[in-house]
């Protein structure tokens, strides 16, 4: 809960205290004085005011404690009225706030409230008996840079502090809150493990500005380097949420140590968090593993934000249905890769089957009627095909022993996923061409090294064959989300190479009519151990 400190009896006051405790921690006084000289405080009143009332109380204030400890944040706008910054942030700016948080409190403070510019300062006070309750001794519970670095501890104080702010809310000023404005975030300290490079890969893609100034390991060894901290500057024009958002979810990605559990809850909220900006973030892979730290989770999150950074699913079927209509329906290619991939699977013996990139079920469809086929798996990153296929399959209404034979996972198959080993066979249908190159060494290694099914079937365009389909441009690939076609020596290369590095045999077959001069419009890669 918020209150008044109780040494400020006036909102002048307030203000004056709030401007020596920001003169002693991050500012000039001088421009502090100025700032307020020209809203029209008596200058030499407000000097006399913050040598002998606001500062005295402000250093008393802290050093009453048995610690200094140091975690500042500032934002700072300039759109005119600035002071509108304390409707956006639900914060008086006369007025001193105080707020008890589990790690300690949390002091928020304006040390400048100008008409064109207009400063908020949050400040965390870390209780130290909270970062060595309940863990054994050692000397990291008493020489630890906890208390003073921006880090989860700052996290945890946006969230509460600011929560009204980061989701958006402003009962006074709900149009400006929606409103991309220029801001600039200053971190009076941030430890970036990776350094300056880490900061930039960042928050740079989201469009700020940064400005990092680094700090020698020793000021009187020189000689020893720079550290890993920095006080950092962030400027965009950007609404308050989306800044304090992308501060909520980096802080603890710049610093990797976070002081709570780490559970599903971090899941969720990480994908809360970056609705509308992770899934697009280059850097999403680094986020997703420093911010939850365990393997499972980071799968968990990568394989949703893969999902979230599809195009739209109905729109994606709706282009990919139409495509397939201008360009393979002559040849009926996808009936023909359908018949190819379900005779491998039956002339191979084989009952437990994986269908890896299910879609909408079609394959799925096909395997079910075989009574041969008794364990029958489909998996895709995307819910929305999971949805279409269960539809297809009609999965509500089947009877038990059907339904027993069939189901559903969602996952990425670029992750570990424990519940794909143990099958004997796996179809890969068109899905390869759909992975970005940097994550095929991940797919093999899921597939080949960890699944390991006896029989593995893949097939992908030709990309020789694309000359003989008349509406497709020159370069141009069959489906817009295709990240590559091959030829017929790409694809083999790279299937001999897969079974050479894990221990397979393949053969390759073609798929529809072959042309004498560039092949089939669709190949084959069998897989067998």
């Amino acid at each position: 809960m918020a209150k008044n400190t109780p040494y400020m009896e006036t909102p002048n006051e307030a203000i004056l205290y709030s401007v020596a405790i920001y003169e002693v921690l991050f500012a000039n006084t001088f421009d502090i004085l100025k700032t307020y000289a020209e809203l029209g405080t008596n200058q030499t009143v407000f000097e006399s005011s913050i040598n002998q009332v606001p500062m005295g109380r402000g250093i008393r204030y802290f050093q009453e404690r048995e610690h200094y400890f140091i975690m500042l944040l500032t934002i700072t706008s300039t759109t005119v009225p600035a002071t509108d910054l304390g409707y956006l942030l639900h914060k008086n700016p006369s007025r001193i706030q105080e707020f008890e948080l589990k790690v300690g409190k949390a002091h928020v403070f304006y040390p400048e409230a100008a008409l064109d510019r207009c400063t908020a300062a949050l400040l965390l006070d870390i209780d130290p008996v909270y970062l060595v309750r309940g863990k054994s001794s050692n000397m990291d519970q008493y020489v630890n840079d906890r208390p003073y670095v921006a880090s989860s501890f700052m996290s945890v104080a946006l969230a509460q502090v600011y929560g009204s702010a980061l989701n958006g809310q402003s009962k006074e000023r709900q149009v400006l809150a929606e409103t991309a404005i220029p801001l600039i975030a200053r971190l009076a300290v941030v430890q970036s493990r990776g350094g300056e490079s880490i900061l930039r890969r960042l928050f740079e893609p989201l469009g700020y500005m940064v400005t990092a100034e680094p700090y020698l390991l020793d000021e009187q060894h020189p000689d020893w380097g720079l550290s890993d901290y920095f006080t950092v500057s962030l400027s965009a024009t950007i609404r308050l949420r989306d800044l304090l958002t992308h501060l909520y979810v980096l802080l603890p990605v710049l610093d990797t140590e976070k002081h709570y559990w780490i559970g599903q809850d971090e899941v969720d909220k990480l994908l809360h968090h970056g609705e509308g900006w992770l899934a697009q973030h280059p850097e999403r892979e680094l986020i997703a593993y420093r911010y939850l730290r365990h393997k499972r989770l980071v799968n968990v999150a990568l394989a949703q934000l893969a999902e979230e950074d599809l195009p739209d699913p109905d729109a994606v079927e709706e282009a990919h249905a139409q495509e397939e209509v201008v360009i393979e329906e002559k040849l009926r290619l996808h009936d023909q890769r359908m018949g190819a991939v379900m005779a491998v699977l039956k002339n191979s013996g084989v009952h437990r089957v994986l269908d890896l990139g299910c879609g909408d079920g079609r394959l799925l469809a096909l395997l079910l009627e075989e009574k041969t086929f008794t364990d029958i798996v489909g998996m895709d990153v995307s819910h929305h095909s999971l949805e279409i296929a269960a539809d297809r399959l009609h999965l509500e209404n089947l009877p038990p022993m059907q339904k027993q034979r069939i189901q559903l996972l969602h996952g990425a198959l670029t992750y570990r996923d424990r519940r794909l080993e143990g099958y004997e066979a796996a179809a890969v249908v068109e899905v390869i061409e759909h992975l970005d190159t940097s994550r095929l060494a991940a797919f093999e290694r899921v597939l080949f090294e960890f699944a390991q099914p006896g029989l593995i079937v893949f097939t992908t365009p030709n990309a020789e064959y694309n000359v003989k389909f008349p509406s497709l441009s020159a370069g141009k690939f069959r489906h817009k989300d295709h990240r590559f076609e091959w030829t017929r020596i790409e694809f083999q290369t790279w299937a001999n190479g897969v079974a050479d590095r894990f221990g397979y045999r393949v053969r390759f077959l073609p798929v529809g009519p072959e042309d004498p001069i560039v092949g089939a419009p669709s190949q084959m890669g069998v897989f067998t151990r």
